[in-house]
């Protein structure tokens, strides 16, 4: 078994070239490959599961001439290693999967039958049930996206090889079949990248390894076929990384186990992956209604953040008592956008006066900026930031709205440069911005803006001069412009009620969404973003719902809350202010993922 931490990867136990159980722990760099002789665990074993907890590798069960139910650990800095606790049942073959602080175990096999228990532990001692398998499993392939751990294949107790998929949710302890595999398979890695859950390789029901990939889509369960592995294995350890997968030895033979190491990455410009969507597949994705993928939630009013799926599930949520606590008050998140491939997601706390970006899943706070609730404009802080953007050269923009200034933070977190002249908030663009509330990036590293002092929609260039600047016909208060493909553009008016309007840079409107009465009325909509599927997505902020509008009928045909009913409970929304897409793929359609380098902490 493998496990990552950090930037190192940890490799224990599994079968020698002679069948043998061993007891060795390794450290692997992921960047030279190179190995490190840590030491051993104090029993050896093979078809263990295995997490990170608390700085030590914890190896749950596992066989050596039978299954155990001992629980081992090991301390990297120490070097040694110990028995921590003991498993409920001996088990081998389980599977674990970790979301926030807690390891869930799933299936395995006892000596006599495949289980259905799922256990849960934060410690590796105290163990409890949370969930149960509709069968048996032992072998199967899990891996967590969000809240959600898929579950692929495996075998059952009458030793058949299965193709179900499952996902079951750790907040609500549900399990549900979601699809099918398109070949029965156990011995499976599985891992997740970009929102979708890879399963690769494992064993038919014939015996024989297999090299096939294939991605599920957590929310809807599609199944989509991917590059092959370049040899055919089974039993392989996963190391999820940041922004990577390593697959880690494995057996090619029912009796020999080879040595692989493959290195797995989303799809990047200029760089082959393996395993990369295909185009089919990423268009595919696109063109599903009412969305593929997750759909992310700046829930303002209850200052949180969620993660959607099109059933409207909540397949994670921010804060959470399973995730990391913020290092800094977690208030207001007005806007909040996927980056790194869907790997993080940038956060504007706009009246807490805070930038944060923080990884998807994990939870964990890679930086922040700015000063909770203290409002300033010298280095380390801002005031009322809105809309929190990567931008070129791995750094991030933001309207610094109240400072009247466009802000730029480097990859190190340093303040780079501005637009506008800190205070003065006289329209008069390149030299003054007239308080902003939006700037956009676009691919050529120009900003879409929006100037609350004066009404109007500008294109600008890094330098702040204007390529074109209006007034849009039917806005009063611009917010959030967004350019579509085909070179239009997309803002609303932060009013009530409500439009949404299509747009050129010439000032024509295109097509205008504006009820003025009834369950389509807008009550201060904040932002209206194109889907690649044509429907439009919408946060009406003081109806307390996320839409999801047909253009072509001009009917919602996709809601997420209750209207004009604030609440907190499953279901429910509170002012939400901000909202972006995340496809299967790892794709961002709504905006350019200039994220390639993480910007690094400023002054808090």
């Amino acid at each position: 078994m493998a496990v990552a931490d950090g930037g190192t990867v940890y490799i224990a136990g599994g079968l020698d070239r002679g069948g043998t159980s061993v007891a060795g722990v390794f450290s692997m760099d992921p960047v030279t490959g190179r190995l490190s002789n840590l030491g051993s665990m104090p029993h050896a074993f093979h078809d263990a599961a295995g997490a990170m907890i608390g700085g030590r590798l914890v190896v749950f069960g596992g066989g050596a001439s039978s299954g155990t139910d001992l629980v081992q650990a090991f301390d990297p800095s120490s070097r040694t290693g110990s028995v921590i606790g003991h498993l409920p049942v001996a088990l081998s073959d389980l599977q674990a999967a970790t979301v926030g602080s807690t390891v869930y175990l799933v299936g395995g096999y006892d000596g006599t039958s495949p289980r259905t228990e799922i256990y849960a532990t934060t410690d590796g001692r105290k163990f409890r049930i949370v969930g149960h398998l509709p069968n048996g499993l032992r072998y199967p392939a899990v891996a967590a996206v969000g809240s959600t751990i898929v579950i692929a294949g495996g075998q059952t107790a009458t030793r058949a090889t299965t193709n179900d998929v499952y996902a079951f949710d750790t907040a609500s302890g549900t399990m549900r079949r979601i699809g099918a595999l398109p070949a029965p398979v156990s011995e499976a890695a599985a891992f997740s990248l970009g929102g979708a859950v890879f399963v690769a390789g494992g064993r038919q029901a014939s015996g024989s390894a297999l090299s096939g990939v294939v991605s599920i889509d957590p929310g809807t369960g599609a199944v989509s076929a991917e590059k092959p592995l370049r040899l055919p294995v089974s039993d392989v350890a996963v190391a999820t990384l940041s922004d990577s997968v390593l697959l880690i030895g494995g057996d090619r033979t029912s009796a020999v186990a080879d040595v692989l190491i493959a290195k797995m990455e989303p799809s990047k410009p200029g760089r082959a992956a393996s395993p990369a969507p295909s185009a089919t597949t990423a268009a595919t994705a696109a063109a599903v209604r009412p969305f593929a993928g997750l759909l992310l939630v700046a829930d303002r009013g209850n200052d949180r953040l969620l993660v959607l799926n099109a059933q409207k599930e909540i397949v994670w949520k921010y804060p959470s008592p399973n995730l990391p606590p913020p290092p800094l008050a977690f208030s207001y998140p007005d806007d909040a956008f996927w980056v790194h491939g869907g790997n993080a997601i940038l956060v504007n706390e706009e009246d807490n006066d805070v930038l944060v970006e923080i990884a998807y899943p994990s939870g964990r706070t890679i930086w922040t900026y700015g000063h909770p609730g203290t409002p300033g404009s010298s280095p380390g802080y801002v005031h009322q930031p809105d809309d929190l953007y990567p931008y070129p050269g791995g750094g991030v923009t933001v309207a610094d709205a109240m400072n009247c200034r466009i802000l730029f933070l480097g990859p190190a977190g340093g303040y780079v440069g501005q637009i506008g002249q800190t205070g003065n908030c006289t329209p008069g663009l390149p030299a003054t911005v007239g308080y902003p509330n939006g700037d956009t990036p676009l691919p050529n590293g120009h900003l879409l803006i929006t100037e609350l002092h004066g009404g109007t929609i500008a294109e600008i260039t890094r330098t702040g001069h204007p390529v074109w600047q209006l007034h849009v016909p039917g806005i009063t208060v611009p917010s959030d412009p967004q350019r579509l493909p085909d070179g239009t553009y997309m803002a609303v008016d932060y009013a009530h009620p409500g439009t949404v309007e299509r747009f050129t840079s010439a000032g024509k409107v295109l097509w205008s969404y504006r009820p003025t009465s009834g369950h389509g009325e807008l009550d201060h909509p904040s932002l209206a973003a194109p889907l690649p599927n044509g429907l439009v997505a919408v946060n009406d902020d003081f109806r307390h719902r996320v839409l999801l509008i047909d253009p072509a009928t001009g009917r919602i045909v996709w809601q997420y809350g209750v209207t004009d009913q604030a609440g907190a409970g499953r279901g429910y929304l509170s002012f939400p202010d901000g909202l972006d897409l995340l496809l299967p793929d790892g794709t961002i359609p709504l905006h350019v993922d200039f994220a390639t380098d993480r910007v690094r902490p400023g002054r808090p």
